[in-house]
């Protein structure tokens, strides 16, 4: 879902995490610069505990998002590559995409739009970076670049891919609903603008997602990716437009016929046959 949606609703006030921060730049300035960028690691790796709520999970993720953002640059900087099979990569990477903590939410409302609109997004260009380290920066994309991180973080990528499907899910259900509760002269063209962006954006979401299988992906990979999808298939055959739903059946169906494993294949055609029976 693109991130410019977020302009439509009121972004949270900064976590208490991100104040002490500024606090602690703002009277320690002369301390190493080294202490200053751990900072966002400590704070991202500690705030799990007191993360009660969805608001609260959130800003904690965008804390360990801003952490990544930072090891990334260090490793980018020595010419290393990232390893999430251990500390810190791997514990804050589990913090962004945290799919055990969103599970445990209660059933989506309107008031979760803020929150959920920027969790996505942090969690959005986590992967994002993931996916094109070592990528120059520049309008073309790196296609090696891009292979090799498929390649070597394939485990993270599809766990990623899980954990964007689930809580965009959550995303568009609390979009519906604070679309609903709007008297009708408050929904806007500029609103109606905004869904109508996000249809397209949870449609690439779900059609890259199962493209990606295509690649030769481990069964453990393609089960968890299409799983995500089956459990929320619900959701997109409602908010995913028609044109885009014949889309994505298609591609289900070729990915299909590519993959070997026989739970892959039940979940793409369950998740074709529910977008099919789609009015």
């Amino acid at each position: 879902m693109d991130g410019n949606s977020k302009s439509q609703v009121n972004r949270p006030s900064p976590s208490s995490n991100q104040v002490r921060e500024q606090e602690i730049t703002q009277t320690n300035g002369q301390r190493p610069v080294l202490f200053l960028r751990s900072l966002p690691l400590l704070v991202a790796l500690s705030s799990a505990a007191c993360a009660q709520d969805g608001a609260q999970i959130a800003s904690g993720a965008k804390d360990a998002t801003h952490a990544l953002e930072l090891y990334l640059d260090g490793v980018a900087a020595s010419e290393g590559r990232p390893d999430f099979t251990k500390p810190p990569a791997s514990e804050l990477f589990a913090r962004v995409f945290d799919v055990e903590q969103l599970s445990t939410l209660p059933p989506a409302k309107s008031s979760d739009l803020p929150w959920a609109l920027d969790w996505f997004f942090a969690a959005k260009q986590s992967n994002k970076r993931i996916l094109l380290f070592g990528a120059p920066p520049g309008p073309t994309m790196d296609q090696a670049a891009l292979l090799r991180n498929l390649t070597e973080y394939e485990d993270q990528y599809a766990s990623a891919s899980n954990f964007l499907v689930r809580l965009a899910a959550r995303e568009v259900t609390a979009m519906l609903q604070f679309m609903d509760e709007l008297a009708p002269e408050q929904r806007t063209p500029v609103r109606q603008a905004g869904l109508e962006k996000a249809r397209g954006g949870v449609a690439e979401l779900i059609a890259g997602s199962i493209g990606s299988m295509a690649e030769g992906m481990r069964p453990a990979n393609t089960r968890q990716m299409t799983a995500a999808m089956r459990d929320t298939r619900d959701v997109w055959a409602t908010f995913i437009l028609p044109n885009d739903r014949t889309q994505i059946i298609g591609i289900a169906k070729k990915v299909s016929g590519m993959v070997k494993d026989d739970e892959t294949k039940n979940n793409l055609a369950d998740i074709a046959a529910t977008l099919a029976a789609a009015k």
